[in-house]
């Protein structure tokens, strides 16, 4: 039998410090009890329902928690939009987005200058694209030299906007990364791309999982924490 989902799926909560959010109401089958997700990357708030949950009763809830809400929505990085004037930390090293002098229709890296046209109101979209595309050439480096020294092919590489992880391998083969990773600093990068190739190898997180991913690229502590520190941060890149 299907849930039923709420006829209106987005309500408004108030927050104590005045002020209304936008609250997504999701039913579930797997959901015990009523719960509320915080997206870090977006900011949406979800408040998820079992399946014989009263919306009232969901309501009720959120309202009770709005203030621990409210907190978790004030300690998240701020949004970092795409536009003339942002600086992007690429690959560790500051990148200033500006308009071409010249009125070129292309995206083109002068130095520490990113020039992006913006004559059809699409420099935000034309920013994300030129990141995916240097993530996939920067990764795609990394990882056919890295999947070369154990011996193993690497049968699909994708590059997406990943809520989650930074990385993952499939049982095929196939590996998938986060296109945000080209804005942490090199040796995080070196990194993640490490982890997911010896998975071609070890699809476990063993010892001999780690020793591989040591051989491949050193201790990664140091790496690993930047990335919990930072993870948030990078998710809000191109955000609104």
């Amino acid at each position: 039998m299907p849930i039923l989902q709420p006829a209106d799926p987005i309500r408004a909560l108030a927050l104590p410090g005045g002020g209304n959010i936008s609250l997504a109401l999701r039913r579930s089958m797997k959901a015990r009890h009523i719960l509320i997700k915080i997206d870090d990357a977006s900011g949406e708030v979800e408040l998820v329902l079992p399946r014989r949950a009263a919306i009232r009763d969901g309501l009720a809830f959120a309202q009770e928690r709005a203030g621990w809400i409210e907190d978790r929505l004030g300690a998240l990085p701020a949004a970092v939009p795409f536009h003339a004037g942002t600086v992007l930390p690429l690959m560790g090293k500051p990148l200033l987005l500006g308009r071409p002098r010249n009125g070129t229709r292309l995206v083109r890296q002068v130095g520490r200058l990113l020039e992006v046209p913006d004559t059809d109101g699409q420099f935000a979209e034309r920013v994300r694209r030129w990141l995916i595309a240097e993530a996939r050439r920067e990764i795609g480096e990394r990882a056919n030299a890295l999947a070369a020294r154990i011996d193993r092919p690497i049968r699909r590489l994708a590059i997406r906007d990943t809520a989650t992880r930074w990385g993952s391998c499939s049982a095929a083969g196939g590996l998938s990364f986060s296109w945000r990773l080209v804005l942490a600093p090199p040796r995080v990068l070196d990194y993640v791309v490490a982890h997911e190739v010896a998975h071609l190898r070890e699809m476990n997180h063993g010892g001999r999982f780690w020793r591989l991913v040591h051989e491949l690229a050193g201790d990664p502590m140091a790496e690993r924490a930047w990335l919990r520190r930072n993870g948030s941060r990078l998710r809000r890149y191109g955000r609104t």
